[in-house]
């Protein structure tokens, strides 16, 4: 084991360096700070190295006439980027912008629910003399609120298309217009008297929701290194809790819930879209989507170095031309073309695993019932929004703890974790339910909520971003968003005939489903963290079915030959066929 504090070099010259064999089992160096290396020629018939570990280096200038390597063999690099000011901006304002719209929508209808139910019976009293019975209002609120989801569905169906077109950041710039428009309906609704207005409203924020909700994670996850892609990649989640604690808040009587408020407290969706719309062009495109689908190696250079800030980024451009060269074509698969690839094939069964299972959990249900719970737990009835404030509090603190715990944990823990402690949860309900403990029922919903933000509210979309190569991810998110949006969809309509035919007993539903997954993640998945998206794939290949031939062409780099430095910065690898050995 060699360990070096800093290494700082002024200037190197060497004629010659003929080495046979260098055997290293670790190295871990802290800094590296070169101004200069000049070598003649580099001759070194076998390198191995177990571990290589370096927190930052800088090199000014390297000058090399001429490298010949027989054999090198690394089994693992490890190169560790800290948190930079643009990382942290970026992923912050992508999120309030559009993250925590959804969970805002989530919640922002309950509170007024019975103002905008009487302002659909005035409006049909005004327009045909008569008003709607209770069957016809609760139909009409229904369609109000299941709406959101049906947008959402074709939101996600398009995310494919847009950020292959437009890129990761350019898509949600350009579609923060669709809060613009839905805010104008819902926030003009009533002095135009339609009800229809606050209908369309939702479907389109639905639809922006659709296509953030996949989008975000995937800017996000491309532009982190990998050593920071868990943190970032549920920020997004936090935000969504946050969306709903901010509804709640605001839905207090005290606050927007009073009658006169409500069509201003459905169309403020469009203040922190504004801040987004403002800022967020500032930031640079998606290294990833610039390099392997754009090309633009020049931009990809001025994008790292944004994000990257003193770190090195010579590594990080050969890894992604490493997955470049690794992809059959750097076209983008289309949903057909992702279902029918049998290299990918356990990749996709896990996202329609985790992404179901993820709505089918319960969370939604146990969301819609809460103050039913609760004011069967013996809450009086005015201070049940004061309560559910509470459990939206219990949210974004056990959002905060799995973004602060995942690169420490790993993205198992937290999903096995989390969907297991919620199907216990769903059990103490049935449990509590059948004898009658109100107060435990409470306990296990908070459980429930608590266990869903740790790890299942955001992993899912993390390793939809983690499991695919940049060829195939749009394609993956969109699968992974119609499920999770469809099941959203089915829940609401399928929980209420589920509890009139279960009663107690349709919680245990949710406990099978939230143990099998669990059981799945524990046996299928592996553990992602800190791992490229190349290790990644070749670590599903043999499960895949891949001949080793074939996994190995994933970008190993003894099947690469070292052709030279370009102007960048970044090495240029081509295609070779190993050379024989002499």
């Amino acid at each position: 084991m060699v360990h070096i504090p800093m290494v700082h070099i002024t200037t190197v010259h060497i004629p010659m360096v003929h080495i046979t064999t260098v055997h290293i089992p670790m190295v871990h160096i802290t800094t590296v700070h070169i101004t200069m290396i000049h070598i003649t020629m580099v001759h070194i018939t076998m390198v191995h190295i177990t571990m290589v570990h370096i927190t930052m280096v800088h090199i000014t200038m390297v000058h090399i006439t001429m490298v010949h390597i027989t054999t090198v063999h690394i089994t693992m690099v490890h190169i560790t980027t800290s948190l930079t000011k643009s990382l942290l901006a970026v992923a912050f304002l992508s999120s309030f912008g559009s993250s925590m719209l959804y969970g805002y929508n989530l919640a922002v209808v309950n509170s007024p629910a019975e103002y905008i139910k009487a302002f659909y019976n005035q409006t049909m009293i005004a327009r045909n003399g008569t008003g709607l019975d209770d069957k016809k209002l609760t139909l009409f609120y229904s369609v109000t609120v299941s709406v959101f989801a049906i947008g959402g569905m074709v939101g996600s169906l398009m995310v494919g298309i847009l950020v292959t077109r437009f890129g990761r950041k350019g898509t949600l710039v350009r579609i923060t217009c669709l809060v613009f428009i839905a805010g104008a309906f819902m926030g003009f609704s009533r002095t135009f008297g339609s009800p229809e207005m606050i209908i369309v409203g939702r479907f389109i924020t639905g639809v922006h929701s659709g296509i953030s909700l996949s989008v975000v994670p995937m800017y996000l996850g491309e532009i982190a290194p990998k050593n920071l892609r868990g943190f970032l990649g549920l920020v997004p989640s936090i935000f969504i809790c946050l969306g709903v604690f901010i509804a709640q808040i605001l839905g207090l009587h005290e606050l927007l819930g009073k009658e006169e408020h409500w069509p201003l407290f459905l169309s403020l969706v469009v203040i922190p879209t504004m801040f987004q719309l403002m800022l967020l062009p500032w930031f640079p495109e998606s290294p990833r989507y610039l390099l392997i689908e754009k090309r633009n190696v020049h931009a990809t250079i001025t994008a790292l170095k944004w994000y990257r800030s003193k770190a090195n980024i010579q590594a990080e451009i050969e890894e992604m031309q490493e997955e470049q060269r690794s992809m059959s074509s750097v076209q983008t698969v289309s949903v057909i073309g992702l279902l029918k690839d049998r290299s990918v094939r356990w990749q996709v069964i896990t996202i329609v695993v985790v992404n179901i299972g993820m709505q089918l959990s319960g969370i939604d249900a146990i969301w819609f019932y809460t103050n039913t719970i609760f004011e069967n737990a013996g809450i009086p009835v005015p201070q049940i929004q004061y309560t559910t404030v509470g459990t939206g509090a219990i949210e974004v603190i056990a959002g905060c703890v799995g973004c602060f715990t995942i690169e420490r944990l790993g993205r198992r823990p937290l999903m096995i974790g989390g969907f297991t402690f919620m199907g216990i949860c769903c059990a103490g309900i049935t449990l509590s339910l059948m004898f009658q403990s109100h107060y435990i029922s409470v306990a296990c919903v908070v459980g429930i909520i608590a266990g869903f933000c740790i790890g299942p509210a955001g992993v899912p979309f993390l390793i939809t971003a983690e499991l695919f190569k940049q060829s195939h991810r749009p394609a993956a998110y969109t699968v992974a968003g119609c499920l999770n949006w469809l099941s959203n969809f089915t829940i609401g309509f399928v929980f209420p005939f589920l509890q009139m035919s279960a009663g107690a007993y349709c919680y245990l539903v949710f406990f099978g489903v939230c143990m099998a997954v669990a059981a799945y993640v524990f046996f299928i998945v592996p553990e992602t963290k800190n791992k490229t998206f190349v290790e990644i794939s070749q670590m599903f290949a043999a499960r895949n079915g891949m001949l080793e031939e074939e996994s190995s062409e994933l970008g190993v780099a003894k099947n690469l030959k070292l052709a030279k430095m370009n102007g960048y910065g970044a090495v240029d690898l081509e295609h070779e066929v190993m050379e024989k050995k002499k």
